[in-house]
Order: C-alpha cells, then sequence, then structure tokens
C-alpha cells in the first residue's frame, strides 16, 4: 500500500500510511507529524511523495514507508525513564537528518546521535534539522538533543555508545562488527545488508549479551561505502 500513501501535506502523508497499516504505533505517527519532510528534500514538489529522493552526494532520503517500518521495528527498544532501555540513539547513515529528527520525537530525553561520511550532508541535515525546530546539541546533562557527526558509520561512534537503537540507512556488504559491539544490553539494530540483493536484518542483543540475527525483508538501498565511492554515484 506503500503506492497509496502519498499526500498534498505532510498531516496527509502520515494519515495515508496510518489507514494503510503502514504505521501502526500512535507514538510514531504523533512524531511523524513533528518532522515535515519538505525540510529535509531538494525538491520539494515532491516532498510528500511516498517515495525515496536524491539529496546530493550520491545519497538518496528513503521512502517514509521505510522510515516507519524501521521505528516500527525499533519502537519497544526505545530509551524511556522506567525501563531497561537506557543508552543513546545512533543514526548510521544519516543523510538529510530526517530519521534522526523522528528518533530525537520518540525519545526527547534521550541523545540521538546521527553520522554520515559526506561532510556536505553533515552540514545539510543541520541546517534541515534547524529549520524544522529540532533541539541541536546535547543537553546539560548529555541525555537529551541531537547531534551530528561526520565520520564512518560503519565504525559506529564509541565515545556516545552504549546505544538502546541503531538504524542503519545504507546497505552494509556484511553486518559491521562494531555496531553490534556498541549496541547496549539489552539494544536491537535495523540495517539492510547485502550486495545487489538485499535484506533488512534485525540484530538483538539481550541483556546477557547474546546476539541473535533475523532477517527480515527484501530492500533497494544505496550501499554504505566510503565517501569517495559514494561521490561518483552523483557524477
Amino acid at each position: 500500500m506503500a503506492w497509496m500513501s502519498s499526500g498534498r501535506t505532510n498531516a496527509e502523508l502520515i494519515d495515508k500510511m496510518v489507514k494503510n497499516g503502514l504505521i501502526v504505533s500512535p507514538q510514531i505517527a504523533e512524531a511523524m507529524r513533528k518532522v515535515d519532510r519538505k525540510n529535509y528534500v531538494p525538491d520539494q514538489m515532491y516532498a510528500y511523495e511516498d517515495s525515496p529522493q536524491r539529496i546530493g552526494f550520491g545519497a538518496t532520503i528513503s521512502a517514509p514507508h521505510m522510515h516507519a517500518h524501521a521505528c516500527e521495528n525499533l519502537l519497544s527498544f526505545l530509551p524511556v525513564a522506567n525501563s531497561p532501555h537506557t543508552g543513546a540513539i545512533l543514526d548510521v547513515g544519516s543523510g538529510s537528518g530526517y530519521l534522526t529528527g523522528v528518533l530525537h520525537h520518540l525519545a526527547p530525553h534521550s541523545l540521538v546521535v546521527g553520522i554520515d561520511h559526506v561532510q556536505g550532508l553533515v552540514d545539510q541535515s543541520i541546517k534541515n534539522l534547524q529549520k524544522d525546530g529540532v533541539p541541536l546539541g546535547p543537553e546539560k546533562d548529555g541525555k537529551g538533543g541531537v547531534i551530528m557527526i561526520c565520520g564512518d558509520g560503519r565504525k559506529g561512534s564509541p565515545e556516545h555508545a552504549p546505544f538502546s537503537i541503531i538504524h542503519v540507512g545504507a546497505a552494509a556488504p556484511e553486518i559491521p562488527q562494531p555496531l553490534i559491539d556498541q549496541l547496549a544490553k539489552p539494544g536491537r539494530m535495523f540495517i539492510p545488508v547485502g550486495q545487489g540483493s538485499q535484506d533488512i536484518w534485525q540484530i538483538d542483543k539481550a541483556d546477557t549479551g547474546e546476539v541473535t540475527k533475523k532477517k527480515l525483508f527484501g530492500v533497494m538501498y544505496v550501499p554504505l561505502t566510503d565517501a569517495d565511492k559514494q561521490w561518483k554515484r552523483d557524477l
């Protein structure tokens, strides 16, 4: 039903995804309503299309229904007060910053770290988040706010670990071990894996440290690669 979920406004886009069963949780619908997609795409004419769009630097912003799928999958591991999930949140391949903003609204009292290896995308995402009113920089207690950093997302961000949630927005040929290592106990990662044929994998780490891996469904993402290789796709 994804192809039937496009709207004329952000609210209509979210309402259609709810109607079509792509968004199940009211919490996710509320968070996605607070993040206006027009602030994250270069061509605002297509801002509310339920389809991926190019954002420059060889990168894309995923279709809204894929962001909804990711949030639904990760929801039970949200770091909230009085729960075992107390780590930060990591958005690898943060691109436009859209999902980073959604994750902030899902867990406003947790630190959300967006990481991308293209400095131009990081700079662009910061401007996008500012336009959308998302607070940048960690809160005084270090537990809230959003920070955007430039780096190799395959290596995670050890200084901000552990992470209750890790979302990866580009396909890795295999699951990066540093990301598994940086998962909290408990924690969950949502990651596309594969070259050519790709699948979403759910990686869970139990409070004992045991790691389980589950293949969810097939997808098509841009590769999680080096910055110079990524830029060449726009040439």
